[in-house]
């Protein structure tokens, strides 16, 4: 295994977040009482549980890069999640960002927003 970084994320109940993301091909391959670990080929995403967490408060984030951006758009709003401006879970659609890829974002129903990113060709 090659290294690399893995974010931690917060999840109020880890059987809702573990069915939220299965919805685009998450799929489960750790929990315990504390700890749920997600992964989707190479994308691995692990939560803690946190069930005091505050959705509207949340400042939790990461960045998600993918080599097929509109593939994973289109499994997200194929399991029900809908492009608004407010309120959780939301999708926000891709698009050409000043440094040259494509990105667009997701927020989960905990608040964490996820910034899905088109690799680079």
């Amino acid at each position: 295994m090659t290294d690399h970084a893995v974010p931690n994320l917060p999840s109020r109940d880890f059987d809702d977040t573990r069915a939220f993301y299965e919805g685009f091909g998450f799929e489960q391959t750790h929990r315990d009482e504390g700890w749920l670990i997600l992964r989707r080929g190479e994308l691995r995403l692990e939560f803690f549980l946190f069930p005091d967490l505050v959705p509207e408060e949340s400042s939790f984030m990461c960045s998600v890069r993918v080599d097929d951006l509109d593939e994973l758009y289109r499994q997200i709003t194929q399991a029900g999640v809908v492009e608004k401006t407010a309120g959780r879970p939301r999708l926000h659609p891709a698009q050409a960002q000043p440094w040259g890829q494509r990105a667009g974002f997701l927020v989960d129903p905990d608040g964490t927003q996820l910034n899905l990113i088109e690799n680079a060709a």
